[in-house]
């Protein structure tokens, strides 16, 4: 995997971590992040998805009602807004790739609610891969790499290739989280 801790302490960074990376690199770091998550849940069951993991700094001031500002989140809530966010990113890469301007945001998250089998888990990371894999192919031969924006106040100026890197790091942010989760919920178990 990439050292995303590197980007993470100083934004000039980022730029070095994506210099070179081509699209089969990003469908080879794509395909390492998901069998790595996969692999992370192995040996959970359903009870571990909708296990309510200790928490004491959960804060999502971006949750969807006021009531979930403060919960920790479950296996099922990391693995629907890890795909998620990582989708999107692919998505407004191939934009990018294409020399279609940067125009907003493309998101959609399955509401983590409904997210309760560890099979549904599997699935959802799959189809995470299949989308984000297919969305390389969209690219043309020869990408529009000079297409940039800044990807928020203060961050890095990126391109297709940054922005979907971007999607990579942000999965890489939660792996210490779905860790922990795991821990807590096979403990409980035994």
């Amino acid at each position: 995997m990439l050292n995303f801790q590197a980007a993470l302490d100083n934004d000039n960074d980022f730029e070095a971590l994506i210099t070179g990376l081509n699209r089969e690199d990003l469908r080879d770091l794509t395909n390492e992040m998901v069998d790595t998550i996969l692999s992370m849940i192995t040996d959970c069951v359903d009870a571990d998805v909708i296990f309510e993991p200790s928490d004491p700094e959960a804060d999502d001031p971006y949750a969807a009602t006021p009531e979930e500002v403060d919960i920790s989140w479950n296996l099922g809530h990391v693995i629907v807004h890890i795909t998620a966010s990582a989708e999107e990113s692919a998505a407004i890469a191939s934009e990018l790739a294409r020399g279609v301007e940067y125009h907003g945001r493309s998101r959609y998250e399955v509401p983590w609610q409904q997210m309760i089998t560890i099979e549904g888990c599997r699935q959802r990371l799959e189809e995470s891969r299949k989308m984000r894999i297919g969305s390389i192919r969209l690219w043309p031969e020869k990408p529009h790499l000079g297409n940039v924006y800044q990807a928020w106040a203060e961050g890095p100026t990126v391109n297709a290739v940054g922005n979907f890197v971007l999607g990579l790091m942000h999965d890489d942010s939660h792996l210490g989280q779905i860790e922990e989760i795991v821990r807590q919920a096979l403990g409980a178990r035994s």
